[in-house]
């Protein structure tokens, strides 16, 4: 095949999809703000993003500060600089790893179980079954999921915010001997309101991300249970990676030249 003709083909159905999921966003994006609402639909998307999620962000939060102290331990005592580790646990935790890990850790989780259960109702018909019903799937599959993962991901990071400190905290303590006043003195002083709102930004959007991508590989899948699997694979595997390119722009936004 001519080489030229390749690339064109390839940035051609580049900017498809990329057309086709902005519409799809700006859709999705519309009727949020219009009613009808499905507040059941939207409580059940709550307890299942939001309650559900906790044991899987809660472990990850606990140990990644864990370890985090260990390793800022490690690192610090060759320049006697062990004071650090609270500031280093406190700010590296809210700001960015309990948005991250968290946001990763729902979209492993959630961004699948979307895909999954879209794609399924996709290909057995049922969403052309809401059509016929007079029901907008956007409205009552679509908005809940959006609306519910956009504001439960940042409960679930400050949760873990909180959580993840807690495990630097007791490492620092009960392993490396630190004076527990001392600790929590030191977290407080150099711990900024806007530390906190930055993570709890972030995860809104990462919420919305997850939440997106997974209606939008669901909904649009095809192929019967090998299109269900690539819709549920590429929910997780796009969303994880928009994950990381919107931390780093608004990681950017947020802090630059501070």
């Amino acid at each position: 095949m001519n080489p030229l003709a390749l690339i064109g083909h390839t940035c051609l159905e580049f900017l498809s999809a990329t057309g086709r999921l902005a519409a799809f966003t700006g859709n999705a994006i519309s009727h949020c703000v219009r009613p009808p609402f499905f507040f059941r639909q939207f409580l059940r998307q709550v307890i299942d993003i939001g309650y559900f999620s906790l044991p899987v962000v809660g472990l990850t939060a606990v140990f990644t500060g864990m370890v985090l102290a260990l390793q800022s331990y490690t690192g610090f005592s060759r320049f006697n600089a062990e004071s650090g580790i609270a500031t280093v646990v406190v700010l590296s935790v809210t700001r960015e790893l309990g948005p991250v890990l968290a946001g990763l850790m729902v979209a492993g989780r959630i961004g699948a179980a979307m895909a999954a259960e879209l794609g399924t109702m996709r290909v057995t018909e049922q969403i052309d079954a809401l059509t016929t019903l007079s029901t907008n799937p956007i409205k009552y599959l679509i908005v809940p999921r959006i609306v519910a993962a956009t504001l439960m991901l940042p409960a679930l990071v400050l949760v873990a915010d909180i959580i993840g400190v807690f495990g630097g905290f007791l490492v620092s303590v009960y392993r490396l001997d630190f004076n527990a006043a001392n600790y929590i003195s030191q977290t407080w002083e150099y711990l900024e309101r806007r530390d906190v709102t930055s993570g709890l930004w972030k995860a809104a959007a990462f919420g919305f991300i997850i939440a997106l991508m997974g209606c939008y590989n669901g909904f649009n899948s095809k192929g019967g249970a090998q299109g269900v699997g690539a819709a549920t694979t590429n929910a997780v595997v796009t969303a994880s990676i928009l994950i990381l390119v919107t931390n780093y722009l608004l990681t950017g936004l947020f802090f630059a030249g501070k």
